[in-house]
């Protein structure tokens, strides 16, 4: 198989870790026999630096012609201590997202056995936890308009708008998930009080209907935060709109105990981006001290859900795993007293285990 794909690095430790991320993938297709196609291209401050624009043409245009995205992190204390910086990294990101067309933002959350005692929660609650927050990404709150200000500044207001065809979009898309995992599927909305979530049950509740093989439960935003932390097994597949998905997802987060650990995927109309869900961590960007397992694992996420490749797959998850259990772990999670390895070190041994496997 022939898999065309885009390198976007991006800035502080993505280059260290998509580095590792961009190895295992490489070894991984040369075991299988597949034919890997990649370019690099500028993303977030340092295209800034270099072109003016925090997503160039010439970036989108790569991506437009690739099959998926490989993404690292955004972000520089350069831009986020100067307030009169008219253009911003994050910016970068907003655009790709719109150009891309990526409407669905998907992050798996799940345990490993030796990293459970890192999770504030006990471990009775999250050991076995397995479950996927599917977020919408191209409504709501944070693109609605009218926004904006009164003009003597005292009122400020926001606009909360969905169509039926985003919601059906994103809706179906969850339930095709659904269908691949345990066949239970979770609609987290506030229909009680927004004309929104209203429409939001209205659709998931007709679309139902056509996946009768699968369980649906509809639960308050608010009832569902409370869960995650409460009873996260009883949670397959998480479907909602995009504040509240941004919320859940970091509180999901907690559950794994790290997130270095949190892989994630945002599926668009043209192509799709598989990235960590941390950000760019400026303070440790040239150090080899950063954990790239997310990273990695987000390149897993790619080969199973871009091109299909489950085994592939399968194997690095297997090597990130063998990596934890015997210690060959980054400063973030190695145990106290316990040698931390670079992150080199980290990927070497996973490109090393998936060769001899």
């Amino acid at each position: 198989m022939k898999l065309n794909i885009a390198i976007l690095p991006g800035d502080g430790i993505g280059p260290e870790i998509i580095g590792q991320a961009l190895e295992v993938t490489k070894t991984v297709c040369k075991k299988f026999g597949h034919e890997l196609i990649y370019k690099h291209a500028l993303v977030g401050a340092c295209a800034i630096d270099e072109t003016g624009s925090p997503y160039p043409d010439a970036t989108h245009e790569l991506c437009m012609q690739s099959d998926a995205v490989l993404f690292g992190a955004i972000g520089s204390p350069k831009y986020d201590n100067d307030p009169s910086a008219t253009v911003r990294p994050e910016q970068g990101l907003l655009a790709m997202r719109k150009k891309l067309g990526l409407y669905a933002n998907i992050r798996p959350v799940t345990t490993f056995k030796s990293l459970i005692h890192k999770s504030p929660l006990r471990s009775n609650l999250i050991d076995g936890a397995d479950f996927m927050c599917i977020r919408e990404l191209t409504g709501g709150l944070y693109f609605g308009r009218p926004q904006g200000r009164s003009e003597d500044g005292q009122t400020a207001y926001d606009t909360c708008v969905y169509t039926r065809e985003e919601i059906e979009r994103i809706v179906k898309l969850a339930y095709e998930y659904a269908m691949k995992r345990r066949k239970k599927l979770t609609v987290v909305d506030k229909a009680n009080i927004l004309a929104t979530s209203r429409l939001w049950r209205e659709v998931a509740q007709d679309i139902a209907k056509k996946y009768p093989e699968v369980e649906t439960d509809f639960l308050f935003v608010d009832n569902a935060a409370m869960r995650m932390i409460q009873w996260p097994k009883s949670f397959d597949v998480i479907v909602t709109e995009n504040m509240f998905g941004d919320i859940l997802t970091d509180e999901g987060s907690v559950i794994t105990g790290s997130l270095g650990m949190l892989p994630s995927a945002s599926i668009g109309v043209y192509t799709s981006v598989f990235e960590p869900i941390h950000g760019s961590y400026p303070q440790a960007a040239g150090k080899n001290i950063a954990n790239p397992l997310a990273t990695i694992l987000s390149a897993a996420m790619m080969l199973e859900y871009a091109f299909g490749l489950k085994e592939e797959a399968r194997l690095i998850r297997e090597a990130v795993n063998a990596s934890i259990e015997i210690g060959i772990v980054t400063e973030d999670i190695a145990g106290e007293g316990s040698k931390a390895y670079k992150t080199s070190e980290v990927g070497e041994y996973i490109v090393n285990y998936i060769s001899q496997k």
